[in-house]
């Protein structure tokens, strides 16, 4: 088969898009690279500072101190159950949502789409909702986690739009044959929704795991805190009180960058080993949820 030769301008332009990808992956990877290099560094090099690929020494005492803290490992078991369960029901409740708004002879179907579309928009406020939430005794409540969030507007506007490109006919055999509504949502409907399911599983699991706010402002026991409330005092108010109470068992030997590093390392891990199974699902997904037909 004879190759096509490029003119100048297409060679040209494939050239910016190489490079410009390049630049991307670059600045994507060695943010990573460097806080894993940060989290095995030696102490002295750590808190030295300056900008390094390849660590000069090799140190694991940062995540020996995460590893035998016990504080840490509650907020992990408590982030892993929030993301496990919350993703869970999200997904289903979601589901459940938008099956109904993407049947056409649904009564009044346009007004509650409406109403779905427009809490996308308008947002009640952060005291109204603690008020909402004291009322509702969700205030140091691991429910908190999982309630206010269940269902996301934009999530069910993609899994309608989904369902509505899946041929009608088969609604209509399935209900000529005597099938119920949730016998065609069950046996019918969500299992060719694979790809939309598995990407808003992502897109809940990843903000399940890496809320902390809810946990900071709601939740009061540290016994039912998340890990990425450990983080975010670590990284932004300062590790000082942190080493203090005993997050880090050895503060002689132990610096703030190497514990940050340390505990973004592990708190990430879970979440690049998930992905790649779900990516696969991802672009087609986004593709036809994202469709309006």
């Amino acid at each position: 088969m004879q190759k096509i030769k490029q003119s100048l301008p297409e060679t040209i332009f494939d050239f910016f898009n190489y490079f410009l990808m390049a630049v991307l992956i670059i600045s994507m990877l060695y943010p990573f690279i460097y806080t894993l290099n940060i989290s095995f560094a030696d102490p002295s090099d750590a808190s030295a500072g300056g900008y390094f690929i390849i660590p000069k020494s090799f140190n694991l005492t940062a995540y020996k101190n995460i590893i035998s803290d016990g504080m840490f490992w509650i907020g992990y078991k408590n982030t892993i159950l929030r993301t496990l369960i919350g993703t869970v029901l999200s997904v289903f409740m979601t589901c459940l949502c938008a099956y109904p708004l993407s049947r056409r002879d649904m009564p009044h179907r346009k007004l509650f789409t409406f109403i779905v579309i427009f809490t996308m928009i308008f947002s009640g406020g952060l005291i109204p909702n603690f008020i909402l939430y004291n009322n509702l005794g969700l205030i140091d409540n691991p429910l908190i986690y999982i309630l206010p969030g269940l269902i996301a507007a934009f999530n069910v506007i993609l899994v309608k739009n989904f369902f509505q490109g899946i041929s009608n006919s088969l609604h209509e055999a399935a209900s000529i044959d005597g099938a119920s509504e949730w016998y065609i949502f069950t046996r019918l409907y969500l299992p060719l929704s694979k790809p939309i399911i598995a990407t808003i599983a992502l897109f809940n699991a990843v903000g399940h795991w890496n809320a902390w706010f809810d946990s900071l402002l709601f939740i009061n026991s540290e016994g039912k805190k998340v890990v990425q409330t450990f983080l975010q005092r670590i990284a932004i108010e300062g590790d000082t009180s942190l080493i203090e109470s005993g997050l880090v068992s050895d503060a002689v030997q132990m610096t703030p960058e190497s514990i940050k590093a340390a505990i973004v390392i592990v708190t990430i891990v879970p979440m690049l080993c998930v992905y790649p199974f779900v990516q696969k699902f991802f672009n087609k997904g986004i593709m036809l949820g994202g469709v309006k037909e």
